[in-house]
């Protein structure tokens, strides 16, 4: 049997208990050249919160009735003549919150489980890696000596944006939420400085850790934090713009920057970013981040949690902050 978390109303504000319905069904039957994967592990995102919504955006929203959109990862099963996979490959593609999907293929990368464990191929080898890398080098224009402030910086891409700007040579100060993040940020992950957005008042700390301004400012939560970043910003400074997870469960309008007129003073630019635009060079980003890994120049921290049936306790750490590093659920039952 397949467990599935299915889609059943569109929430307002943070999503309650009755957003999704945990339903046991029939494992598929394969259609020719079709392929069965058994998930091990389900990635957790805060876009998730975003495709719940009936918005004209970068992809549809997820339909009522359908299964949770996530990415996922896991082992090919059993096979219906397909030219490419066999059994006992190891695929990651956009398989949803399910124990089991059938698929063609499409949208599909194998990937090599015995280089690497599973998890950081939907980690930092994955969308959240690949995020980092072309926000922070290509949107972001990073180059040597840079000052680079980051928000969401103990995330999953935050913190892999924080570090390619170190390995890069630049300065970098992250904001997170709390003592232990900050302390994370500095002592493990090597960035110059860290902001506590939950105790300090982020204009002054700003003033005090940025004091010559910033070039880059690589943005994950939007809201007041964006609003403060832009009053520092140096001559031809770029911001980009991965994400508001400070604004995604509001029952209101979004806040928007008041302060954006720093822009023009500054000759600044900020620009939106979707990793899908880059998919192209995927393989290319993660040969290199391989390499860092490797080298010990990068550190990857997947926080993995288990079971299908606590999918909405661990969803709710995206927002709550319990969680460092990137958001995994396990969901193959030992």
């Amino acid at each position: 049997m397949n467990k599935q978390l299915i889609f059943k109303k569109r929430p307002i504000g943070f999503p309650d208990e009755q957003t999704w319905n945990l339903e046991t069904t029939e494992i598929p039957i394969l259609k020719e050249g079709e392929v069965l994967i058994q998930h091990h592990y389900i990635s957790l995102d805060p876009a998730m919160r975003g495709w719940m919504n009936d918005n004209k955006s970068y992809i549809p929203p997820v339909g009522i009735d359908e299964v949770m959109r996530a990415g996922s990862i896991g082992k090919v099963v059993k096979v219906n003549n397909h030219p490419h996979y066999k059994v006992g490959d190891c695929l990651t593609g956009w398989g949803g919150v399910q124990q089991y999907v059938a698929t063609d293929g499409t949208g599909w990368h194998k990937v090599d489980d015995t280089i690497a464990p599973m998890p950081l191929f939907i980690s930092t080898l994955g969308m959240p890696g690949m995020t980092a890398y072309f926000g922070i080098l290509e949107v972001g224009k990073l180059k040597e000596g840079d000052i680079v402030l980051v928000s969401g910086a103990a995330g999953a891409v935050g913190s892999v944006v924080g570090q390619i700007a170190k390995i890069k040579g630049c300065t970098v100060i992250g904001i997170a939420g709390g003592k232990e993040k900050c302390d994370y940020l500095v002592n493990e992950l090597g960035f110059d400085a860290a902001i506590d957005y939950k105790s300090e008042d982020i204009y002054t700390a700003l003033k005090e850790k940025c004091p010559k301004g910033i070039d880059v400012y690589f943005d994950n939560v939007g809201g007041e934090i964006l609003n403060a970043a832009l009053t520092k910003l140096r001559m031809h400074a770029r911001i980009v713009i991965c994400g508001a997870i400070s604004q995604y469960n509001n029952k209101v309008k979004v806040q928007g920057p008041s302060n954006y007129l720093s822009l023009l003073v500054k000759r600044a630019s900020m620009q939106g970013m979707v990793v899908m635009d880059y998919a192209k060079d995927y393989g290319k980003a993660a040969q290199e981040m391989g390499m860092w890994i490797a080298q010990g120049k990068l550190k990857s921290k997947e926080a993995i949690f288990e079971g299908i049936e606590n999918f909405y306790e661990t969803y709710g750490r995206l927002f709550s902050g319990d969680k460092k590093g990137k958001l995994i659920l396990k969901v193959l039952e030992d």
